[in-house]
């Protein structure tokens, strides 16, 4: 009886190894092959920049026009241009424009950094000479992530997918944080300033079809509600009834400039930044397109 009671043990053990040892294998073969799966898709993390390094990088993109006997020197020799002129021209196929001849924007060298980059901002007078982007569905991502796709300050200078990228909204709305070290938007800070504000008068944005230049007719700080969803600027009454009220504006904290008119018929851009110490103010610097505006193609 002993005997028996002790091989229908020692069978079950057996038994129950032996499944154990085949579930095991199969376990183990699933985890092999999901950990395999997960190195051929793995993708390297993109390094994180330091604002330093970021700062360096736009002003390599940008090619400063003022010192021509320096950019001179600094030409590369024929087969290079060749060369670098082809690669511009396939990446600029591949985002679906032409670059312009001239344009002092270095697009095909910021797609290859980020092909969210669609626009350039200068404000002269200001350090404010940045690339501008657009994520297409995060309206917020650019706001917390920086253009090598690491997250946190400085952020990079954006609009949201409400607004087309071809500035041909009646107000388009351009973000940027507001740096303590002077970077990004903090430069508008200067327009609050009526002597500055006077002297200098002019935003200037690139694209890689054409160069847009707008004037300056206002600076003022408004609250924190959100200007594209707060008004139908589409509608051409609320846009028109939007600049009048700026222009009627009589703030101790506004100024505007009264010889420059704008009507609905205009194009106009925003740009927002935030007030130290105060989370529910906005800086809003609005300038008006020009009508001369230049389009080289």
């Amino acid at each position: 009886m002993k005997n028996k009671v002790l091989r229908k043990v020692l069978v079950y053990t057996i038994s129950t190894i032996l499944v154990a040892g085949v579930v095991g294998g199969v376990m183990a073969i699933k985890a092999a092959k999901e950990q395999a799966e997960l190195e051929a898709t793995f993708v390297e993390p993109i390094p994180v920049m330091t604002q330093e390094e970021m700062e360096a990088l736009y002003d390599e993109h940008k090619k400063d026009n003022t010192n021509e006997e320096e950019a001179a020197a600094e030409e590369p020799t024929d087969s290079e241009t060749v060369e670098e002129e082809a690669a511009e021209e396939a990446l600029a196929a591949e985002n679906g424009v032409t670059v312009y001849e001239g344009c002092p924007v270095d697009f095909a060298g910021m797609w290859k950094i980020n092909p969210d980059v669609y626009a350039w901002i200068t404000v002269p007078g200001t350090i404010i000479d940045y690339p501008i982007l657009q994520h297409a569905t995060d309206n917020t991502y650019y706001l917390n992530y920086n253009i090598d796709g690491s997250y946190g300050y400085p952020g990079c200078i954006y609009t949201e997918n409400l607004n087309s990228k071809d500035f041909t909204d009646n107000n388009t709305v351009i973000y940027g944080h507001n740096m303590k070290n002077g970077t990004m938007f903090s430069g508008l800070h200067k327009f609050e300033d009526a002597a500055f504000f006077n002297e200098h008068t002019k935003v200037l944005i690139y694209t890689p079809e054409k160069e847009y230049i707008y004037t300056i007719f206002a600076a003022y700080i408004y609250d924190d509600r959100h200007l594209l969803y707060s008004f139908n600027f589409a509608d051409e009454q609320v846009y028109a009834n939007y600049v009048k009220d700026i222009q009627n504006m009589r703030s101790m904290n506004a100024l505007v400039r009264e010889d420059v008119a704008v009507t609905a018929k205009d194009k106009i851009i925003t740009l927002v930044t935030c007030m130290a110490n105060q989370p529910e103010k906005r800086l809003l610097v609005q300038a008006v397109l020009e009508q001369g505006e230049i389009s080289p193609q």
